[in-house]
């Protein structure tokens, strides 16, 4: 796992810790494979949420584990790669969310439930979007107010937090431009100790953005940026200040649940 730590230090971004982007992780027919076997599944794969709809492959998350579906084997062939050249996982992805977010639509800031292992690894699909991170209020010095729990869409409970509460001193939020055919991975500090989500809005700014330059310098003929090469440049974050969501975006969320139960009834 050390080596291939190593090999990740290379795409670290920001000042965040344990936060790697590697952009072009899968080729645009990679891309276009993906997305013909996700809309191919069932309709009855669908979920659909207030304001998006997901795809569960895996198994049921339980507050006590998983109750295990084998993935289907286009699955497997893309989270089995990720396994292998990341080296952050200690066994096989077996639990994979498929999230659909039209333009205007996003995912409230959360932490992923106690039943992962404390890494994250996530590709994205059709559309960029910007993705927040913000430091956890139990970060402050003060403390936690304005608490309240909501449900992730696998079940596992995650916890929401007013504005005012997360704010911190010495961890500062940060935002991470996920382009088309990027994979994103957080763990550890990263995992535990900040909320990421996505903006319900079709237009999103790059102010915070820590990897500007890994983004756009792999997507300089993407027409919703429209990236010219003096652009790649340090100075490239006061020439973009936002991105128009136009298209529909895809996410594969792939994480290993360590505890795996065959039958519910052996709890």
């Amino acid at each position: 796992m050390e080596e291939e730590m190593k090999n990740l230090k290379g795409f670290k971004v920001g000042s965040l810790p344990t936060l790697f982007y590697i952009p072009n992780f899968i080729s645009d027919s990679e891309q276009v494979h993906l997305i013909h076997q996700i809309y191919q599944s069932p309709i009855s794969k669908w979920k659909s949420l207030k304001n998006r709809r997901l795809q569960n492959w895996g198994g049921v998350v339980h507050e006590k584990g998983l109750l295990p579906q084998n993935l289907p084997p286009w699955l497997t062939k893309i989270t089995k790669r990720i396994c292998e050249e990341t080296g952050l996982f200690p066994s096989p992805i077996n639990h994979v969310l498929i999230n659909e977010y039209l333009p205007d639509q996003g995912i409230m800031p959360h932490q992923d439930g106690p039943a992962y292992f404390p890494v994250v690894a996530i590709l994205s699909l059709g559309s960029p979007a910007v993705m927040n991170f913000t430091p956890h209020s139990r970060l402050k010095e003060s403390s936690n107010t304005g608490r309240n729990t909501a449900e992730d869409t696998n079940s596992d409970k995650v916890e929401a937090y007013n504005e005012a509460d997360v704010c911190s001193d010495i961890h500062q939020p940060s935002s991470i431009l996920l382009m088309p055919c990027s994979l994103l991975i957080f763990k550890d500090e990263a995992y535990s100790d900040y909320l990421h989500g996505i903006e319900d809005n079709n237009v999103h700014q790059l102010d915070k953005a820590v990897n500007i330059v890994e983004a756009l310098e792999h997507h300089s003929q993407d027409p919703s940026l429209l990236v010219s090469e003096d652009t790649l440049e340090a100075n490239c974050a006061q020439q973009f200040k936002s991105i128009q969501r136009t298209s529909t975006r895809i996410s594969l969320t792939c994480r290993v649940v360590l505890k795996v139960h065959r039958n519910l009834f052996k709890f």
